[in-house]
């Protein structure tokens, strides 16, 4: 009983010294935190409403890629023959991508360009030797087929992709190239991908960059990925076609697209002092004055990453790397003569610090954090607009580009603001630029593994036999537990708790049990794709 006396004395103390610094100290704070993060929303409500509204402008006016600049298939010519083709290196790099390096490599040598006018690149920084065996035995099979294919490999990985794709350039093969087309190692281009592409760089010497999208083949894979296509989708149905259409300028997403060599040249190649090499030189390229276009009707078939550890790693590199590269290419802009002023400001404003920085900080900040703890502060002021009508309007904004998932429109909702935590986390390394901000994890790719083990296995290949195959290969709850997303879940359920108990004015308690429980769910590690060991 004296135990419990105690304890029921540290509760009472503990609400006291609460109710003591709650009105005085934590409510004028946490207003701060609201007014602020209301100023963030409303940015990015304002970015929503102008891309959508440039999106009306481009489909009523019908401003294609075509219709802006020059495009005429390129013809034979009869006295120069095949030598009127510009000569194009296809660019493969890979690291480790056992299970589907074949897919990129027959789909590059089946491209359809003149013969002696392409050279397929194959960059392999594998360090598994049965991995890097079974590349080499695949470029030298098409070899054997007349396909001009290089199989080149370095003795060490650094810079990662940026180095690889550098090192790939330094050949006396490749500097005699005019074009060059990168598609990372799960990107399966169409036959007639060089012939819908290169004639916007032949005929329009302005341009740099020729972007195709990317068409997702396992988006119906697991509820994770169904997720992840309706994010990519806005990305590639509204920025993309927004940057193209407006500014010329949109950030290369590294593969799936055809660079100039001499616009690659003149910005200063490759460079790898952030985790996003392709977004570096995109930047760098149209500071010096080259467009860029995107070509929304040319789809790549490629894979999103199904395993939750995979698009984590994924999600980290997307965030850290864009934040970085902001601290470091800010007095670049800044002093740039090159360009005007307002695309200047749009780089500055629009493409970096809303975009990047702002839409991953207060989706987790205001979402996940302020909103749960103004229900534990009933002194401040959190305006209904602020909380919901704009979050839902931009919400509805962004899943209009995948009318197909709105049925999935709450799960999205939940899914994002949970992987916001690891996105925010890893903004704020990129803008401190602390730790290992370089590191470079490549994304795990299944390819067909998952098809093959059903197939083989039938009908013993079910959820229930995966999850029993974990726990039998000695899986252990510990490996797959994520104890941010446990500690966020818990302070959410525990807000949900307390706004259901005393009745909250606004009602957010249906909105904090649903998002805990998320939290939760993926803390737990159950989410994505489960990739049984089958022996």
């Amino acid at each position: 009983m004296g135990d419990v006396g105690g304890v029921s004395v540290l509760v009472n103390q503990a609400i006291e010294l609460w109710l003591s610094v709650r009105a005085p100290i934590v409510a004028p704070l946490l207003q701060f935190a609201i007014n602020a993060c209301l100023v963030m929303v409303t940015m990015l409500f304002i970015e929503r409403i102008f891309m959508c509204g440039v999106m009306v402008f481009v489909k009523l006016l019908r401003r294609t890629p075509e219709s802006v600049y020059k495009f005429e298939p390129i013809r034979d010519d009869l006295e120069f023959g095949n030598s009127a083709y510009p000569l194009v290196l296809v660019q493969i790099p890979m690291y480790n991508e056992r299970e589907v390096y074949q897919l990129s490599i027959q789909a590059a040598c089946g491209l359809s360009w003149p013969a002696d006018r392409i050279i397929v690149q194959v960059l392999d920084d594998s360090t598994d030797p049965t991995t890097k065996e079974l590349v080499k035995i695949e470029c030298q099979r098409w070899a054997s087929k007349g396909i001009n294919i290089k199989y080149e490999i370095r003795s060490n990985r650094k810079g990662y992709k940026a180095g690889a794709l550098k090192q790939g350039m330094r050949y006396a093969y490749a500097q005699k190239c005019d074009y060059v087309a990168i598609f990372d190692a799960d990107f399966q281009p169409e036959p007639d991908f060089l012939w819908r592409t290169v004639p916007f760089l032949v005929h329009n010497p302005e341009i740099a960059l020729v972007q195709a999208r990317w068409k997702f083949v396992n988006s119906d894979e697991c509820l994770m990925t169904k997720m992840q296509e309706v994010s990519l989708n806005y990305h590639f149905s509204v920025e993309q076609r927004v940057g193209s259409a407006t500014y010329g300028f949109f950030g290369f997403n590294g593969t799936a697209g055809v660079w100039r060599i001499r616009a690659m040249e003149e910005a200063g190649g490759w460079n790898d002092r952030t985790t996003v090499e392709d977004m570096d030189l995109a930047v760098r390229a149209s500071l010096c004055g080259w467009k860029f276009v995107y070509l929304h009707d040319l789809e790549v078939k490629n894979e999103l990453p199904s395993t939750f550890q995979a698009f984590r790693f994924q999600q980290h590199r997307w965030s850290c790397g864009p934040a970085n590269l902001f601290r470091k290419v800010l007095p670049t802009i800044l002093n740039n003569k090159v360009n005007p002023l307002w695309k200047r400001l749009h780089m500055i404003y629009a493409f970096f610090f809303v975009r990047k920085i702002v839409a991953h900080i207060v989706t987790f900040t205001f979402y996940c954090m302020v909103i749960p703890a103004s229900v534990l502060v009933p002194e401040v002021d959190l305006p209904f607009w602020g909380a919901v009508y704009v979050p839902s309007t931009i919400t509805l904004l962004n899943a209009i580009t995948a009318p197909k998932s709105l049925h999935l429109l709450v799960f999205w909702i939940l899914f994002e603001n949970v992987m916001s935590l690891h996105r925010t986390k890893a903004t704020i390394i990129g803008l401190l630029d602390i730790g290992n901000v370089n590191e470079w994890i490549v994304t795990e790719k299944l390819g067909n593994l998952m098809k093959y083990r059903s197939a083989k296995y039938g009908k013993k290949y079910t959820l229930q036999r995966m999850a029993s195959n974990l726990l039998a290969r000695g899986w252990k709850m510990s490996e797959r537990m994520h104890l941010l997303e446990l500690w966020t879940g818990g302070f959410l359920m525990f807000c949900a708790g307390y706004d259901f108990y005393y009745q909250g004015k606004n009602h957010f308690f249906v909105y904090l049990f649903l998002q805990s429980c998320a939290f939760l769910v993926m803390g737990f590690g159950y989410v994505g794709t489960f990739v049984p060991n089958y022996a």
